[in-house]
């Protein structure tokens, strides 16, 4: 499956290179075998080591070559079903849970971040929610209300207020605090290095070819090795082929433009994370490099286009979208490409223990807030593993049911 094509930003900013030390012999036995090493791979081995469990993560490709790439790095505890609308779908007291979840998983970043030997370029900013236009501004008082209720940090601005910051007209605003950028690609080359250097066992290139459940051992067929364990955790991204609920999920597409670096804007507030009420939205960041990510244009189609070309008349448009905003500013496209993203019906992921094999778990971090996702999810599957109490669980299970109380479609 092409996750994405075009020209990626983030390689191009590694200082450093990353390099495998495999073993040449598996264990004998792994408390724990990850398949998938991006960005759920590698926080699920990290929490897992941090309990004193052996670990290995096996990636189908070389690490960082996976859709962490393609990641756009804005870091929200707010997410693309607004808490208002998820409290009609869920309830109040598992939506505001979730929502507290998300804000946890934050700090949970933050300290990872503040462990690791590298530079990721994580930095707390406020993001900036906008009415795309007025009809809009009603459900956007209506959120900021449900948020300001439940004590999550945030702020309403009106129109004037907007533009004395902003500098642009939108008829309103939320303003959320405690987010964050990064790049995500330093972030999972850097814990990589961390958990290759505190024993977790890493295996590039290795598919797996099956698996088999029995006297309380996984066995795990693969192209380069044999590999038994107590537990294996698939955090296999956008793959459909070893989707495990792939007719509960939407397979779609993204755009990202990057800029050339331009000097510090004044009119930029705090150089706060920017997205909007229409869907798809446009949303917004600036980069270490001092350069403007910008995405959006979403399609309903599985697979990047690839034909470069489409991918630069898509950046063309996003590039129009963003000098609207700021027509200050002379920007000029630098880098340009479409990647595959995944949601689910309910825009929930997918986290927890597959409901007939055995040991099998699932870290699925679909949706506009995967990184998010996938450190919360982190949490939810080592506590899972270790049989501690983690009343979140049922809310992402993967047998969950929907909105209409319906049970999702069976699972593989």
């Amino acid at each position: 499956m092409n996750l994405y094509n075009g020209t990626l930003y983030w390689p191009t900013t590694l200082t450093t290179q990353f390099s495998v030390k495999a073993p040449q012999q598996a264990k004998k036995l792994y408390d724990a075998v990850i398949i998938g090493g991006g960005m759920s791979g590698c926080l699920t081995a990290y929490k897992l080591m941090k309990q004193g469990l052996s670990v290995a993560i096996l990636e189908g490709k070389k690490f960082g070559q996976g859709s962490t790439a393609a990641n756009t790095g804005l870091l929200q505890y707010s997410n693309d079903i607004m808490l208002s609308e998820l409290i009609q779908q869920i309830g109040e007291k598992e939506a505001v849970q979730f929502y507290k979840l998300c804000l946890e998983a934050l700090d949970d970043i933050e300290k990872i971040v503040n462990e690791l030997p590298q530079e990721v370029d994580f930095v707390r900013r406020p993001s900036i929610y906008y009415a795309s236009d007025h009809a809009d501004v009603k459900k956007l008082r209506k959120e900021y209300e449900t948020l300001y209720k439940n004590n999550f940090p945030c702020e309403f601005w009106d129109e004037s207020t907007l533009e004395s910051y902003m500098h642009f007209k939108k008829p309103a605003a939320i303003v959320t605090y405690q987010d964050a950028e990064i790049n995500p690609l330093k972030f999972i080359m850097s814990l990589l290095i961390y958990l290759q250097n505190n024993g977790v066992d890493l295996f590039e290139n290795t598919t797996v070819s099956n698996t088999s459940y029995e006297n309380q051992v996984i066995q795990l067929k693969t192209s380069t090795h044999s590999f038994k364990s107590k537990d294996v955790i698939y955090t296999i991204g956008y793959e459909k082929k070893q989707n495990a609920k792939k007719e509960d999920t939407l397979f779609n597409r993204s755009y990202v433009m990057v800029t050339k670096p331009i000097q510090s804007d004044s009119n930029w507030h705090n150089k706060a994370l920017i997205w909007e009420t229409k869907r798809p939205y446009l949303y917004l960041r600036t980069t270490a490099e001092g350069a403007i990510m910008v995405g959006g244009m979403d399609e309903n189609i599985s697979e990047a286009p690839i034909d470069e070309r489409v991918i630069e008349d898509y950046a063309e448009k996003l590039l129009k979208q963003t000098n609207e905003l700021f027509p200050h500013l002379a920007l000029e496209i630098d880098y340009c490409f479409a990647a595959t993203f995944a949601e689910t019906k309910d825009q929930l992921p997918f986290i927890g223990a597959h409901p007939t094999k055995p040991h099998h778990y699932y870290l699925l971090g679909y949706g506009g807030n995967g990184t998010i996702y996938s450190a919360l999810g982190s949490k939810i599957i080592c506590d899972l593993i270790t049989e501690k109490a983690n009343d979140a669980a049922d809310m992402v299970s993967l047998k969950r049911k929907d909105s209409d109380s319906k049970p999702f479609s069976s699972i593989a």
